[in-house]
């Protein structure tokens, strides 16, 4: 079995990184590196009952409350632990009948202990039920969050991968949004973030990393870099490791139950180390080949399995799509040209699409209305939708030079 996932869990990565740089680990002892702290889980457990799963660290959830519909329930039964495409996963469940009092998601937790360095998962989305008419309002996730104590609470953090595979949040088609948090206030509603979205469906197995590292959150989808969020949403205090899936709302429910299923292939962290893709996928397959399948030395010190010479990660970055966010000091192109004259002001609160123009002098630390960087108004084009992305911190955003 081990040998079967370990070929599955590689190939989205291998595709997309130059040939030779990750491979499968031959060796079936792998030699140990120096001293590291990491959290590797296979998912190999009986059920939601299963004594090591709190014994490890994490949670199954059961209590109510957000996020969600109202009034939905998180029952254990909505975790499960089965053999998916030749391997044992963690299963999240959640079904809906159009009610609150129908409703059902899920959620699997570890405890608040992690900050920076690499997070990793295989996870599988789906674009449809297993059951039931199709169209929801779902959320699949992985992400990591630190609770927030009060509105707007400074030591706040939230590191997202969501996949909406029938929309939501006013989008009407499948959307894959990578999100950072600096915080928030519930009532009246007010999101402090900064986001880069796909348009496109993810269904299928697919390789998610985001590292959290010198300033920046970078997040990789099947070895490329799809988002480099920093400046104020950079995280400040330590989170917890999350999966959940749950209903935004009820409102495109067409009848029925329908029960939709995610599933995650393993969960690895390492701490205060930015790998690259090909890095991530060799220190996952030595620990396979070795038979391991569960460890945890974070806060304690460990070891970390040393893949081969073979495994080594490539030595130049992996094709980019979309591009990266701009540099913190953006080049400086000679001048904006005639647009400068026409465009409008950014506005934090107006929505933005492909190809809309504005003028705006990024701040200096990220954050908007706070103090100016100096480099003076630039002109800036939208390359998609996007609201609340400030130009010249987040990618949405292409600088076409001062005005």
């Amino acid at each position: 079995m081990n040998s079967r996932r370990l070929t599955a869990g590689l190939a989205a990565t291998a595709a997309v990184l130059a040939a030779g740089t990750v491979a499968a680990v031959a060796s079936s002892t792998p030699a140990l590196a120096a001293p590291c702290q990491v959290l590797f889980d296979d998912f190999s457990y009986s059920g939601p009952s299963d004594p090591l799963i709190s014994q490890r660290g994490w949670s199954v959830r059961t209590n109510s409350g957000g996020p969600g519909v109202p009034g939905a329930s998180w029952p254990a039964s909505n975790v499960s632990f089965p053999t998916v495409d030749g391997a044992k996963s963690l299963q999240l469940q959640a079904a809906t009948d159009g009610t609150a009092g129908g409703t059902s998601q899920s959620e699997f937790l570890h405890q608040r202990k992690f900050f920076e360095g690499t997070y990793a998962a295989r996870v599988k989305f789906a674009d449809a039920p297993v059951s039931g008419n199709d169209g929801d309002h779902l959320v699949e996730t992985f992400f990591t969050i630190t609770p927030l104590n009060a509105a707007m609470d400074p030591n706040y953090g939230e590191i997202d991968f969501e996949y909406l595979p029938n929309g939501g949040w006013g989008e009407q088609g499948p959307i894959f949004y990578q999100t950072t948090w600096e915080t928030y206030r519930p009532e009246p509603w007010e999101a402090v973030n900064t986001h880069t979205a796909q348009r496109q469906s993810f269904a299928g197995w697919h390789d998610l990393i985001f590292t959290v590292s010198g300033g920046h959150v970078k997040y990789y989808v099947d070895g490329v870099l799809f988002a480099d969020h920093s400046g104020i949403y950079y995280p400040e205090t330590p989170m917890s490791i999350n999966f959940n899936l749950w209903f935004i709302d009820t409102a495109t429910h067409s009848g029925g139950m329908a029960t939709y299923r995610q599933q995650v292939d393993y969960l690895y962290h390492t701490v205060n180390e930015a790998l690259t893709p090909a890095e991530t996928a060799a220190r996952v397959a030595a620990f396979r080949s070795s038979g391991t399948t569960h460890t945890d030395t974070v806060g304690s010190g460990g070891s970390c399995p040393n893949p081969s010479p073979t495994t080594a990660g490539p030595t130049t970055r992996p094709p980019t799509t979309p591009p990266v966010s701009p540099s913190v000091s953006p080049t400086v192109n000679p001048t904006g040209g005639p647009g400068c004259s026409s465009a409008p002001f950014w506005n934090i609160n107006s929505v933005y699409t492909g190809g809309n123009t504005v003028r705006h002098q990024r701040s200096a630390n990220g954050v908007p209305g706070g103090p100016p960087s100096g480099d003076g108004v630039h002109l800036w084009r939208a390359r998609w939708w996007t609201q609340g992305s400030e130009p010249g911190w987040t990618q949405q955003w292409e600088d076409l030079g001062r005005c």
